[in-house]
């Protein structure tokens, strides 16, 4: 499959703090990988180093020329004083002709007319969503996209990933606290500590002493409904894990 993502001993340090050191790992089409880890792992400065927020300090992140980026922060920060409905926000975009088609792929026809102040947590998160599917990506990268929901919203929110991923044949990144989830909606997850501590397909990660380490207190996933059917085939992923964090 075609890498659309290369990272090579990419490092990041900020007024002399490490942030991230020497994270190398690449996105195939069609992979879902998902990036967990502690507070304050350099998850989301990792993110902002691909979508070219962030400079690396070393190392190299390789955009192939092919690769098309939808990127969904956590959150964005609107003038709460400026009214602004959910069409005129998502028609300030630079690709308005799909818009049509992203607003009936994330299901969100009833909130065109609302202002983008008055939406809930799951409604906003849909928006955000559709914002950044109107750049028309073959790479969706998410920054925590259900911080904030209830276990209900989380659920369908996951499942609408899912349906995209599969539906579109795009790729996707994103980074999680939601390890009930992980497991179901990935097929790769790497275990992020400033460095890589474990990346694999997630049953094997989860299995991992690296995992147990950071996450001592997983609560499983025996809560949640949704599961991610694995109807397809798996490249051979080789599970690496370090003996630290």
């Amino acid at each position: 499959m075609t890498e659309l993502l290369t990272l090579t001993d990419l490092s990041l340090s900020l007024e002399s703090r490490v942030i991230l050191d020497k994270v190398t790992f690449g996105v195939k089409q069609g992979d879902f990988v998902t990036i967990i880890g502690p507070n304050g792992a350099g998850k989301s400065s990792l993110l902002k180093v691909i979508v070219g927020l962030q400079k690396p300090t070393n190392g190299s992140c390789q955009v192939a020329s092919q690769t098309r980026i939808g990127y969904m922060p956590q959150r964005l920060q609107l003038n709460e004083m400026m009214p602004l409905s959910v069409e005129t926000f998502l028609k300030t975009s630079q690709n308005n002709k799909e818009l049509l088609g992203v607003v009936e792929k994330t299901r969100i026809q009833k909130l065109l007319p609302l202002s983008m102040h008055t939406l809930s947590g799951g409604e906003y998160q849909r928006v955000l969503l559709a914002r950044a599917l109107l750049q028309q990506p073959n790479l969706l990268i998410l920054d925590e996209p259900a911080q904030g929901l209830d276990v209900v919203g989380q659920n369908q929110f996951y499942h609408l990933i899912d349906h995209l991923h599969k539906d579109l044949n795009i790729a996707i990144l994103t980074v999680s606290h939601d390890l009930h989830f992980v497991h179901r909606a990935s097929r790769n997850v790497i275990c992020l500590n400033r460095h890589i501590c474990c990346m694999g397909q997630p049953e094997h990660v989860k299995s991992s002493k690296a995992y147990r380490d950071l996450f001592p207190h997983d609560i499983g996933s025996e809560i949640l409904p949704y599961r991610h059917d694995h109807d397809h085939e798996h490249d051979d992923i080789q599970t690496e894990c370090c003996d630290h964090v």
